[in-house]
């Protein structure tokens, strides 16, 4: 196996010429860069990981810990974070938490004693074990997606976030449906407790009030992010002596369940029922009406969180910082409204 003094004597240059070009560490004439990179090649050297992490104390590694990978949302996120951690040299070590508290802070620990350099997490409703281990160990972590609560005593937030922008994309979705005629908008809220379903509920409420509309507790309920409990929770509001004559849900596998209960009942959408969702994905537009959606940049969040960070990694001291990032009202026909493209608009 070709050495770093192989490429060295092939190239015609020193050892620290070769680390430099290879970790980018010095600026190097590009003539003697190219020198090296062609030598490199003709003797098949790869770089020795584990020598490396032992000089630098650096495995260039991160951990993420995300639940529910097969959900398409989430699969969008760790598409991100596995490009942006391949472009920046980066390996990815991957654990699911399952929204579990006790399971997250086990798999925390687990990543964080492979000796990855930094975490990307996407945190359970009850992340207090898992603060308690990032804070104890000072683990250079960021959360995604949900957000924690806990400011520091100067306001900020303790670690870098980064999400979507939730509740003015929820207000969006109730007063497009209020716009069309709806009086009673049912909302199938997420898990309890997770940022994501507080801010999309906030935002749900803030779009009745625009809309003139009196918010009614009883259409509100919780699916629990879940296709099955979505299921139940449909049923509830199908039970109601004057049910919704439309329906937003919280995420896309609650989503399936809702469908799944509305055909139960013999009801079609639009024409019984409207239904707007949160959470686009890739068969929303096969489906019969279109679903009309919020889309989340997923790829975009994950990419973000690793950029992020690997700016926490360069400037362990700098502030915390939370990124929202913008979400898109892709307009189709299960609202109840004409196809875009019969109005002659774009999706």
């Amino acid at each position: 196996m070709a050495t770093m003094a192989d490429v060295a004597r092939s190239a015609g240059v020193s050892v620290a010429t070769v680390s430099h070009v290879l970790n980018g560490t010095r600026p190097v004439l590009p003539h003697t860069r190219q020198a090296v990179l062609d030598a490199v090649e003709e003797l098949g050297y790869t770089t020795n990981t584990l020598a490396r992490s032992l000089v630098t104390a650096r495995t260039r590694s991160i951990g993420l810990a995300v639940s529910a990978i097969s959900n398409p949302y989430f699969t969008e996120i760790l598409q991100g974070v596995e490009a942006a951690a391949l472009e920046a040299g980066y390996s990815l070590l991957i654990a699911d938490p399952h929204d579990d508290p006790e399971h997250e802070r086990k798999v925390v620990q687990l990543l964080h004693e492979r000796r990855v350099d930094g975490l990307i997490v996407a945190p359970s409703a009850d992340p207090r074990g898992l603060l308690a281990y990032l804070g104890r160990h000072d683990v250079p972590a960021v959360f995604l997606d949900r957000l924690v609560d806990g400011p520091r005593t100067d306001g900020g937030p303790r670690f870098d976030q980064v999400c979507a922008d939730n509740a003015e994309p929820m207000s969006r979705l109730v007063t497009h449906l209020a716009g069309v005629g709806h009086r009673r908008i049912g909302l199938v809220a997420g898990r309890p407790g997770l940022s994501t379903t507080s801010e999309r509920i906030s935002g749900y409420r803030s779009g009745l009030a625009f809309a003139g509309l009196a918010y009614d507790g009883r259409l509100l309920v919780h699916g629990h992010s879940e296709s099955a409990g979505a299921e139940q929770a449909t049923e509830a509001l199908l039970s109601l002596g004057v049910p919704p004559t439309a329906l937003i849900t919280g995420n896309n596998a609650m989503t399936i369940g809702v469908l799944r209960a509305l055909r139960a009942h013999g009801l079609s959408v639009p024409d019984d029922i409207a239904l707007c969702c949160f959470d686009d994905f890739a068969w929303a537009d096969l489906f019969s009406p279109r679903l009309t959606a919020i889309a989340q940049p997923g790829r975009d969040i994950g990419a973000r969180a690793v950029h992020v960070l690997l700016e926490r990694l360069a400037e362990p001291d700098r502030p915390a910082r939370t990124v929202r990032l913008p979400c898109a009202f892709v307009h189709r026909t299960s609202c109840g409204c004409p196809s875009p493209s019969e109005e002659g608009t774009p999706s």
